[in-house]
């Protein structure tokens, strides 16, 4: 699989059944926070506060880079070493917002990455729920801004 050079990226990548994460905010958003908890309920870290993107076929891959693979930061602890894996796809990008901001009924949206598309959601890191909500969104990709249970297959539901 031929592809772009990788491209450095502000941002934090878990991997849920195989799909990456792209979390992005600024800092102090909850990005490894976020990240944290993910790995709790099983994800696996991708790369934490930097990543590498490359373009191939059309999709995105993300690894860490060397010097940070392993690594997430856990505020009120430290640098901690945690199990990684590398060269994800990515099937979705997380912008973290303030809670004020995130929208009840969003438009469904897609970022461009290395001129790629990208499935992108907008949601606060602090909610209880934000995990839940990342992986519902990467299971059923197509409820993301649905417009109600009349859109879904109701096989789905």
């Amino acid at each position: 699989m031929s592809g772009t050079n990788p491209q450095p990226l502000h941002g934090t990548v878990v991997a849920i059944d195989d799909i990456g994460v792209l979390i992005t905010g600024p800092s102090g958003a909850g990005k490894s926070d976020l990240a944290l908890r993910l790995i709790d309920r099983g994800a696996k870290l991708v790369a934490d506060d930097q990543v590498l993107l490359t373009a191939a076929d059309g999709q995105l891959v993300a690894g860490p880079p060397e010097r940070l693979a392993g690594f997430l930061e856990v505020r009120g602890i430290g640098i901690i070493p945690q199990a990684h894996t590398a060269n994800v796809p990515l099937g979705l990008m997380v912008e973290l917002v303030p809670s004020d901001t995130v929208e009840r009924l969003p438009e469904r949206t897609a970022s461009r990455i290395l001129d790629v598309p990208l499935l992108s959601m907008r949601l606060n890191a602090f909610e209880v729920s934000t995990p839940i909500k990342i992986e519902l969104a990467l299971r059923h990709p197509e409820w993301i801004a649905s417009g109600g249970p009349d859109d879904r297959d109701d096989n789905n539901r």
